[in-house]
């Protein structure tokens, strides 16, 4: 910028001191380079539609929130150059000058790069600080097409990024490179045109007083030169005497070129960006051979059919391995561990057989829990992560995720909570804005972990049907979608996009696959296993002593009257909180038998299962709740769960009843 926009006093920073965020970034280029897709790759579901004041035009603009910094993108409409002569150019010549953003993102299709580097030459004209994001790299190395980024950003004086913004690659760059912009404002080299058109340009801008219009001197005398109305006309309030020079100039050049003169200053640029290309371009036979392994996997990887079905079989593999072969597993150690100890409360004996009973049982729990579902689902969660593929599915379904607020990041936790809800919601600190972070936390808690499926599997499947098992999976994902939506709009705070770095593909090096699932295996046996073991305690010395008893007398309203259960139930809820899969252990115990059907009906099945699955998280998770978002937070999402299992489980009675 001119003048003093650059100084302390009255730059960018100055200019907005009540703003709410740090540093203003517009996002320039032509049509269908990528723009709004690199746009939505910094900003994700953070994003505000609307028309710019007085104005048809639609100006989107979001929040960027990287190392620490929160930035405000602005993303300009799709143009061709700013001669202002559109409402489209007209907008973003006046904010790119008379706004100050404190960066302008050159977005380039690397691809055409002649074609594109003109109207990069008319933002350098304008002086804005500058980054290019040379995007659609893939479909420039398909055409055999190789640009050497450090020789064109050399030449112009700013940085260019490699992106591939559609896949999200390079987006981590570009937006480390655009925090460190917004402090250093680097300013674009001038490109000199030919001689007889730069010494015209120089002859006019030293008629110039500073700050003429609001624009650098170089770009006013170019477009004085152009015959620019807007120019002339706010020009000639200030130096009347430039004018009629460039008026002059013009008819030179008109007269030794026999064109008009915007037309000569157009080929110009044109000849400048030819040679620029000259310097940094090369084109090759395209070809396999010289494509990398990265790009040839990532073809299905990240294709719109075979990515996503290559994702369904990877979770699909996961879910196989929680229902089928973790489900076993946990079910022969728990047979085994049961040779040596009973599993179950003990209502009466000495207090030394109770506390040993409360101990074991809360141990054995940990330990069916950690061994054939935790460590196996980390080691399988390592294995993807190391090898590059975690990343491209959570590209996959970032657009899927924005419907619940969140972002591709969240699959880690929602798909860690099929697991264990623990280090789901521990996982959920790789979320980067806070109101996204609690959102995926909230959301996690309902997912149905390992211990809700062996209820679910135990009692619905063994005892109704496995269709009807299944309905309560899809119920509870239909209702993930509604209340993520719900809660996004509720929540207060901001959303910020996901940016991830799509590292190249290579095969999992396996010590460091071992060492990353045994430092978060550690991690959460610190919580788990005290948890469980202190719980198992508390609740099976209540039991024993009797104060348990008196819970079902005070939750027969909700237990019988609103859910239809048997009165023993209410007990049956509280161990639950030690762990889900409890409850089961806490009927046979109760009713003595392990054949539900014979103490419940179909309905009662179903509804027990259903409000199994939704009340209270355990005790572990409240623990890591807390532990990530305060007890405040952690027992308002227990209240509200509790609530909303209650609601549900007392309307699929009712419902139910008419169909079973």
């Amino acid at each position: 910028m001119s003048g003093c926009s650059d100084c302390d006093t009255c730059g960018p920073a100055a200019a907005r001191p009540d703003d709410k965020y740090e540093y203003m970034v517009a996002l320039a280029g032509n049509a269908n380079v990528g723009k709004s897709a690199t746009f939505n790759q910094l900003t994700g579901v953070d994003q505000e539609i609307g028309n710019w004041p007085g104005k048809t035009v639609e100006r989107a603009e979001g929040l960027l929130q990287h190392r620490g910094r929160r930035i405000r993108v602005i993303d300009l409409p799709g143009i061709y150059s700013i001669t202002a002569l559109s409402t489209e150019e007209q907008v973003s010549r006046e904010f790119i000058a008379h706004d100050h953003p404190d960066v302008v993102v050159n977005v380039l299709d690397a691809s055409a790069l002649e074609r594109n580097l003109f109207f990069t030459i008319q933002l350098v004209e304008l002086e804005s600080p500058l980054i290019l994001a040379l995007n659609q790299m893939d479909l420039a190395l398909q055409k055999g097409i190789r640009i050497d980024t450090g020789k064109l950003s050399a030449l112009l004086g700013v940085p260019v990024i490699p992106t591939v913004a559609i896949q999200g690659k390079g987006i981590s760059a570009l937006s480390d490179a655009i925090v460190h912009a917004v402090q250093d404002r680097p300013k674009p080299r001038s490109i000199p045109y030919g001689k007889e058109v730069e010494d015209r340009i120089g002859k006019i801008m030293e008629l110039l007083p500073a700050g003429a219009g609001g624009y650098p001197p170089r770009w006013t005398a170019i477009k004085l030169l152009e015959g620019d109305p807007d120019t002339v006309w706010e020009a000639k309030k200030q130096a009347p005497g430039a004018v009629a020079a460039a008026q002059a100039y013009t008819r030179e050049l008109e007269k030794i070129h026999g064109e008009p003169a915007g037309t000569v200053l157009s080929g110009e640029r044109y000849h400048a960006a030819e040679r620029m290309v000259a310097e940094v371009m090369e084109i090759h036979t395209p070809g396999d051979q010289e494509t990398p392994l990265t790009a040839r996997i990532d073809r299905l990887a990240l294709h719109p059919v075979l990515g996503y079905l290559l994702l369904v079989l990877t979770i699909g593999g996961l879910l196989v391995w929680t229902f089928i072969i973790g489900a076993w597993m946990s079910e022969l150690m728990t047979s085994y561990l049961s040779g040596i100890a009973p599993i179950q409360p003990l209502a009466k004996g000495s207090a030394a057989d109770i506390l040993f009973a409360g101990v074991w049982t809360g141990l054995v729990a940990a330990l069916t829990l950690i061994i054939p579902y935790v460590i196996p689902f980390y080691l399988f969660l390592a294995l993807i992560e190391d090898s590059g593929f975690l990343t491209r599915f959570s590209l996959m379904l970032d657009r899927g995720m924005h419907k619940m607020g969140l972002h591709g990041k969240a699959i880690i936790p929602l798909v860690l909570g099929f697991g264990c809800t623990v280090p789901a919601c521990l996982s959920c600190r790789i979320i980067e804005s806070p109101k996204q972070k609690f959102l995926a936390a909230f959301l996690v808690t309902l997912v149905p972990c390992s211990a809700r499926t062996i209820v679910i599997l135990g009692v619905v499947a063994a005892f109704v049907n496995i269709w009807w098992a299944l309905a309560l999976y899809l119920f509870d994902f239909i209702l993930i979608v509604i209340l993520g939506r719900i809660a996004f709009r509720v929540l207060p705070g901001e959303s910020v996009g996901m940016i991830m770095e799509m590292p190249d593909y290579h095969v999992p090096s396996i010590p460091i696959v071992l060492k990353q699932t045994w430092q978060r295996t550690k991690s959460l046996i610190w919580i788990v296993l005290p948890a469980y073991i202190a719980g198992s305690i508390a609740i099976t010395a209540a039991y024993a002593v009797g104060l348990l008893e008196p819970i079902n007398t005070i939750l027969s309203p909700v237990t019988v009257l609103l859910l239809g259960l048997p009165l023993w139930t209410g007990v049956v809820f509280v161990f639950g909180i030690i762990r889900k899969e409890m409850t089961l252990l806490a009927l046979a115990a109760i009713f003595g038998t392990t054949v539900f059907s014979t103490i419940m009906t179909p309905v009662q099945l179903i509804v027990f299962a259903l409000v199994t699955m939704l009340y209270v998280p355990c005790i572990s998770t409240i623990l890591a709740l807390a532990q990530e978002f305060g007890w405040r937070r952690a027992l308002g999402i227990t209240v509200l769960e509790t609530a909303l299992a209650v609601v549900l489980g007392a309307v699929a009675f009712r419902l139910l009843g008419l169909v079973l």
